[in-house]
């Protein structure tokens, strides 16, 4: 990484205000006090370290999590500046952690070149919300530590010793008054810093999670940058270009992109910023949108791959397939949209579509029979799209000739206000009719589904339109699918999938999910999906109240509190409910249907980088991945109906 050659010292950390409000209102600086705004203390802070690495000073970075939920992350960085700051008068260490918006990414005079994370924000935020927090410093020749508690200094920075190393260390534990677990997920950890190191080419990153036995552990370095993120992101799916399509660029404006493209169907692109994951686009992917449907259809029409008559193809069609990372670094990157993750660079269009250009088309010259079967695919991807278009037209042409345009086996709600509605489907007829009596006709609508439903991992969308399986989801949705789907459209704010808790229920449920993952995105993205969680067992003894246990821990955990009361288990009657057609309307409606005493779980997708590997995996045509996922995680399997 080349260094970014600029001071960085006190003189370089820049004040902007206090640490009010922080601990207040933390949503508005971490989002949420759930476990994603608990996991974004760890990212803020490890952030930091990535900009250091951005710069050209550091090559490795250390995530831990201790015994007690206590995060360390350690870098060996140049060292947050220990001397004194010339506005706010204590060390300028102390002023990045008790100052809002201090840090040395602002402006033009600053510390770094550029800068992921909040600019400045992060380590004042961790601080404000943690318990307490340690802050150890190598620089200048010595060790220095300062120690804070729920972000008010109990020691300032002291110098504690002598080296000839250069880093920082910092150590926190999260305010359990203020969040609502302080147990971090490793796995989410793991996708987070593998992703980082990806987009960081040459940076070694470690976490280790001390709180099991044997400790679990990783590392991540990959020399190969965006390549190699490729690489991994279609290793269960089969590739037209083996080898990924690889733009680096360095200087002013640098950009890297990786390009594959594979036998499936959906389009994968993810952007990035400064290391921001730019999940809704911008400018940069403007641009190499332009620039891909431009080369393509360039190359098709001088090689007569695209004939006089025929027309150009569409980006929709160029794209199908295709997997790519874009990553740009900006110095000033100014940021729009709903999660201001949307960039709004004009200039970065432009100079993202020239690079693109060049590259590209170099590569189709030097590359013509991977250049040729590229382009059958976009030919084979058009037709297709046609097809779409009048099995389209044919569904609704047929569905305006019938009486209603919702499928006849749907009961819908009353109500028509959408946030106020939901609709339950239901796997099976029986389970259905169930639903359909003990519901709610006010505001909750149920559409039973039967039958073997179509794996969309496999199948292009003109074989989605008129599926009898999931033409009536998508009627009952009401916004369409696809590139046309309109979030504002819904017909319903909760769409809640319902299925058996048993294998078939389950296949179920990720069969769905699988469509509504490739195409409509939105209603995950938006929070709309949810899963119904029916009871598994029902304990019943003659004058006691039922009691319904969802898991196998609450199970145990009733038998426990009966005990206490002197009722021993061969005393109490068991039922383990194998399908939802075994309860009652009023069993349904008391346990997996009554918005006070039910238990839903909302889908969402804080990852869909790794959403997209795990249902190409699970969903795919590539069987030895699959096989290898069961056999390593089939002991973890409980309630395995035989």
């Amino acid at each position: 990484m080349e260094k970014y050659e600029h001071e960085y010292n006190a003189e370089q950390i820049q004040v902007l205000e206090g640490l009010e409000h922080v601990r207040k209102r933390p949503g508005m600086y971490i989002g949420s006090v759930s476990v994603r705004g608990l996991h974004h203390l760890v990212y803020e802070i490890v952030d930091n370290a990535v900009d250091e690495a951005l710069a050209g000073y550091c090559k490795n970075i250390k995530i831990t999590i201790e015994p007690g939920n206590i995060i360390c992350v350690e870098d060996d960085g140049r060292g947050i500046p220990v001397d004194i700051h010339p506005k706010t008068k204590i060390s300028a260490a102390e002023t990045v952690y008790t100052k809002l918006n201090a840090g040395g990414k602002f402006g033009g005079d600053s510390g770094y070149k550029v800068s992921g994370g909040l600019h400045g924000v992060g380590a004042s935020v961790v601080n404000a919300l943690s318990d307490w927090t340690e802050v150890t410093i190598q620089r200048d020749g010595g060790i220095y530590q300062m120690k804070f508690e729920k972000g008010k200094t109990i020691q300032s920075l002291t110098k504690i010793g002598d080296s000839d190393k250069t880093g920082t260390k910092v150590r926190f534990y999260a305010d359990g008054s203020i969040f609502e677990t302080l147990n971090y997920e490793y796995d989410v950890l793991e996708n987070r810093f593998r992703e980082m190191a990806f987009l960081t080419k040459g940076l070694n990153i470690e976490i280790e999670d001390l709180r099991e036995d044997p400790p679990k552990k990783a590392k991540f370095l990959y020399e190969g940058g965006l390549k190699t993120f490729v690489e991994y992101l279609n290793k269960n799916k089969e590739k037209i270009n083996p080898e990924p399509i690889y733009i680096d660029k360095e200087g002013e404006f640098p950009i890297e992109i990786a390009i594959q493209y594979t036998t499936s169907y959906s389009e994968n692109i993810y952007t990035f910023v400064n290391n921001i994951n730019t999940i809704e686009g911008g400018t940069h992917l403007e641009g190499f949108k332009r620039s891909l449907t431009k080369v393509f259809n360039d190359y098709a029409r001088e090689k007569n791959i695209l004939k006089e008559k025929d027309a150009n193809l569409l980006g929709d069609d160029i794209r199908e397939g295709i997997t790519a990372v874009i990553s740009v670094k900006v110095k000033e990157p100014q940021f729009e949209g709903q999660t201001k993750t949307k960039l709004g660079n004009s200039e970065v269009t432009g100079i993202v579509q020239t690079v693109v250009n060049e590259y590209l088309s170099a590569f189709l010259e030097e590359n013509p029979n991977i250049a040729k079967a590229i382009l059958e695919k976009c030919i084979s991807a058009s037709r297709a799209r046609e097809a779409a278009r009048k099995a389209r037209e044919l569904v609704r042409k047929k569905n305006s000739l019938e009486t209603a345009t919702l499928p006849g086996k749907l009961a819908d709600c009353s109500s028509k206000i959408a946030d106020e509605c939901e609709v339950y489907i239901v796997e099976g007829d029986s389970a259905g009719g169930s639903a359909k009596q003990g519901r709610d006709r006010k505001f909750q609508a149920i559409l039973p589904l039967w039958g073997k439903m179509l794996n969309v991992e496999k199948a292009r969308a003109d074989k989605i339109y008129g599926n009898d399986k999931l033409n009536p989801v998508i009627l009952a949705v009401g916004a369409g699918i696809g590139n046309e789907f309109d979030i504002t459209k819904i017909r319903y704010g909760k769409v809640i999938i319902m299925a058996d808790a048993d294998v078939d229920g389950a296949h179920i449920r990720t069969l769905l999910l699988t469509f509504f993952f490739r195409y409509m995105r939105p209603l995950i993205e938006n929070g709309n999906v949810y899963l119904a969680q029916p009871p598994l067992y029902k304990l019943s003894k003659k004058g006691m109240e039922d009691i319904y246990c969802y898991t196998d821990e609450d199970l145990d955990k009733r038998f426990k509190e009966l005990a206490e009361k002197g009722i021993s288990r061969d005393q109490v009657g068991i039922q383990r409910y194998k399908g939802l057609g075994e309860m009652n309307p009023e069993q349904l409606w008391e346990t997996t249907m009554n918005p006070e005493t039910r238990i839903l779980v909302k889908v969402t997708m804080d990852d869909a980088i790794s959403a997209d590997r795990v249902f190409s995996l699970l969903m795919g045509d590539e069987v030895n991945p699959r096989r290898e996922f069961i056999e390593q995680n089939a002991k973890y399997v409980k309630n395995l109906d035989i």
